[in-house]
């Protein structure tokens, strides 16, 4: 994005207090921070008769000389502070050591070739490959690190057709959720005349035949692409080798701007079935269209939006489904299309004691993962729902993969934990083994150190699950510095997984603890429901419990206790830290949602509703207004050293709840406590984000805590980042 360096007169007053505040700088903690002014205004918006000030609504455009100047400014007083911490440099360099290693994705295997992707180590992006045969001499697919110099490029969606001759990747640029559409010819890699524009939070799915695709778009928006809400999806048919412009519309629903829909060939190719989502609403509607019948319309199988239903595949017109109808945990049904009626459905898996997360049929086999206590739990049934048997797991992990097709023998699947980086197996359905395809090598020992999940009572009694990691040999004496990290949303569930950041703070003496809080999906839909709309303060009490839990136990103490979460995570920080101030060390909230007032008047913002509500409704304002971070910053408070961190085009959660956020922060804060920002440029909400950039960030969000919480580096770490 180009800098625009057009002063007015506020921005110029602006600067000068920048520079005033570099001649001041002292590199000790007591003298307070000069921040840069921001562009503001009088807005005043009235919410159902309570009057509400916007000071800083400047700041939503972020194009604007004023704005662009701002973060320039907030950019120099943060790196200038990140600069001082000498162990910045040690950090980044055992960051970088330990994510030199290889890293594979779970195989897919189309007509008898296997499509993976690889990442030597430090690439930027990962690259594909395939192979003919198991053990085959890997072939280059596409290498996204070529498409820009700087890793900016990523391929945030890809499929492969049936004869495994084509494939489909989606480009996103500088981390946007804007995607273009290629197709290349796998045995020469070459690329087709072939382009599709404007998509977003769309699948792709070749025909049968490979001649044709399904994909999502939505109309080319006349201004504001990265800020702009977006409504009206349509689903469109894509001949291969024509124009975009002859692309063939699906299916549309004009009478409702909010549904999208994303497509998906049936292995047996008669079908292609439609997933119909409403924002992040659990429930969906599911549509389908009989491929077989020339101009067939489509069926509107599923239309009540009464519950969750996922496409599991299907045996000619019975179609299986994972859902929650009537099971809050999940199971598994069968409806015959040509009777659909619900007097003739059939429950295949019924529901069990912990949450179906997924379903995959496989050698004519359900294979399905629950979640037990948030680790991952396998088991295998015959398809009339027989148990098979239990899949045996290395130990508290995450599963993900088992892809496949009924008549495959094999599947592939990831199982990582805290301190298991991400191995790939090969499961044999007939022998019933599994097997290490691809396990990766770092330069350090799993076990040094330790996982323990624990567990404790939140605000109103209900029962919560934390996992803990760090070097064995932990002392319980309450100065352990400690990284609380928590999300509680969505029904997205937060399970063991392996990360160099988090290795790298274990090495130094640091806690890093993984909480599961409700409004997540670890215990399925009431979980979940528990977190929704006005009761979403019970999310952030279970945060609060998980902090005080730590620090009764010794673990740690509150001026040792930092924590983070990005997203709706970022939200969380937010309304924790202004909650209660006093109890943590350190706040790090990353591209967070904190204008819960007016989040959903950005581009895909008005999703949330069905997990936070809406500021419309006058009830739910109420309960939003309490907890919004923005709205609920005191002034003359003094808040603890907050890191936060946002990217120029995130047009996911809009960069300005952010920059509102840290302006009201640092405006209100008593003392010397630093309050930073971070922007990074040419980078979005996450996905895609280059190797680089990610280390950079990480080791930036260590070095803040170092300086913090007064910490060294451990003698392995130190000694191996001087290699």
């Amino acid at each position: 994005m180009t800098r625009l360096h057009l002063f007015s007169a506020g921005v110029l007053a602006m600067i000068l207090s920048v520079n005033g505040f570099a001649n001041d700088m002292s590199t000790t903690s007591k003298v307070p921070f000069v921040y840069p002014s921001p562009p503001t205004s009088d807005t005043i918006d009235d919410y159902h008769g309570t009057k509400v000030a916007d000071p800083y609504r400047p700041l939503e455009n972020p194009d604007s000389p004023e704005t662009r100047a701002w973060i320039d400014a907030e950019n120099k007083i943060t790196f200038s502070y990140l600069e001082q911490i000498s162990e910045r440099k040690q950090l980044r360099e055992r960051l970088t050591q330990l994510w030199n290693f290889e890293r594979y994705s779970v195989p897919i295997k189309e007509n008898g070739r296997y499509f993976y992707t690889k990442n030597d180590g430090l690439q930027n992006q990962s690259v594909f490959y395939f192979v003919d045969a198991l053990n085959g001499e890997p072939r280059m697919l596409l290498d996204p690190n070529k498409l820009s110099s700087d890793g900016t490029v990523a391929v945030t969606e890809s499929t492969i057709s049936d004869d495994g001759k084509l494939f489909a990747y989606a480009l996103s640029t500088s981390g946007s959720d804007w995607m273009e559409w290629h197709f290349r010819d796998v045995d020469s890699g070459n690329d087709l005349p072939d382009i599709i524009k404007w998509s977003k939070f769309s699948a792709g799915a070749f025909t049968k035949d490979g001649k044709g695709f399904f994909y999502s778009r939505y109309d080319e928006p006349k201004s504001g692409a990265l800020v702009n809400a977006n409504y009206f999806q349509k689903l469109y048919f894509h001949r291969i080798g024509s124009p975009q412009s002859d692309d063939v519309l699906i299916y549309e629903r004009p009478d409702n701007k909010e549904l999208g829909f994303i497509g998906q060939v049936t292995e047996d190719g008669r079908y292609v079935v439609i997933w119909v989502w409403q924002g992040s609403e659990r429930n969906n509607r599911f549509y389908y269209k009989d491929l077989s019948q020339k101009d067939s319309q489509v069926v509107r199988l599923l239309d009540d939006f009464d519950a969750e239903y996922a496409f599991v595949g299907n045996d000619g017109p019975v179609f299986w489904f994972r859902t929650d109808l009537n099971a809050p945990l999940g199971r598994v049904i069968a409806i015959d299309t040509n009777k659909p009626a619900r007097a003739n459905w059939k429950t295949i898996v019924p529901e069990q004691k912990e949450a179906l997360e997924s379903v995959n049929v496989v050698h004519d086999t359900f294979i399905a993962s629950y979640l037990k206590d948030a680790h991952s739990h396998v088991r295998l049934y015959k398809l009339d729902g027989t148990h098979v048997r239990d899949l045996d797991l290395p130990g508290l992990g995450t599963t993900t993969g088992f892809t496949g097709r009924r008549s495959d023998t094999e599947t592939f699947y990831s199982y990582q934990s805290f301190t298991t980086p991400a191995t790939i197996y090969r499961l044999d359905l007939v022998a019933g083994k599994s097997s290490v395809y691809r396990q990766p090598r770092l330069a350090f020992n799993p076990s040094d150190f330790e996982t323990r999940q624990v567990f404790f009572t939140s605000k109103d009694g209900t029962r919560v699950p934390m996992f803990l990691s760090f070097k064995k040999g932990l002392k319980l004496d309450g100065n352990n510095p400690t990284y609380l990290y928590g999300y509680g949303g969505f029904n997205v569930s937060e399970t063991p997984a392996f990360k160099v950041s988090n290795l790298v703070w274990m090495e130094m003496g640091g806690v890093f603890a993984s909480a599961n809080l409700r409004g997540g999906g670890e215990y399925g839909k009431a979980w979940h429901e528990a977190g929704m709309r006005t009761k979403r303060q019970n999310v952030f009490d279970d945060f609060i419990a998980a902090a005080e839990y730590l620090i009764a136990n010794r673990y740690t103490s509150s001026p040792k206790l930092a924590i983070g979460g990005g997203s709706n995570g970022g939200l969380l920080v937010g309304a924790v830290m202004t909650q209660r101030p006093e109890l943590f060390g350190a706040t790090l909230p990353a591209v967070g949602v904190m204008d819960m007032l007016r989040f959903h008047k950005f581009t895909i913002g008005w999703g949330w509703v069905s997990d936070y509500g809406s500021s419309d409704n006058p009830e739910e304002f109420k309960a939003i207004y309490k907890y919004s971070p923005l709205h609920n910053i005191k002034p003359g408070t003094s808040y603890p050293p907050t890191f936060i961190t946002t990217a120029d085009h995130d047009d996911r959660v809009v960069p300005a709840h952010s920059f509102k956020f840290a302006a009201a922060m640092q405006k209100a804060q008593a003392g010397p406590n630093p309050i930073l920002i971070r922007i990074e440029t040419k980078a979005g909400h996450g996905a895609g984000k280059p190797v680089s950039k990610v280390i950079e960030e990480a080791a930036d969000r260590w070095a803040f805590l170092v300086k913090t919480f007064n910490m060294k580096m451990s003698p392995e770490s130190t000694k191996s980042a001087s290699k």
